[in-house]
């Protein structure tokens, strides 16, 4: 049974929708560069907001605008991303060695 706090594989796929919409403040600029239709953006950012049970974009004449609660959340995302991106590329340029080695993994004690 999954943890209840674990956001499911869908939210977490429409958080990089709604971070890319976010960063562009335009839905199409979002859509050409995750290769999406702007119908699938709106879908995806709705998924979060139906999930939050808040708006995170008021969409006007010429585009969005973020709320309050978008631009919290933007603000974090960008920052999980930005350290996300660092260590992708220590990893990369450090040949995928650590300097402190991860524990052995665990296990499995089956009886019988």
């Amino acid at each position: 049974m999954a943890h209840p706090s674990l956001l499911s594989f869908t939210v977490i796929n429409a958080l990089e929708v709604f971070e890319a919409s976010a960063r562009h403040l335009s839905l199409e600029l979002a859509g050409s560069e995750l290769n999406v239709t702007v119908g699938e953006i709106s879908r995806q950012i709705k998924v979060i907001e139906d999930e939050l049970g808040v708006p995170l974009f008021v969409r006007t004449g010429t585009g969005v605008v973020l709320t309050s609660a978008g631009k919290d959340l933007y603000t974090e995302l960008a920052s999980i991303f930005s350290k996300v991106s660092d260590v992708v590329t220590t990893i990369k340029r450090n040949g995928g060695s650590r300097k402190s080695p991860l524990p052995p993994p665990m296990r499995s004690r089956r009886s019988g």
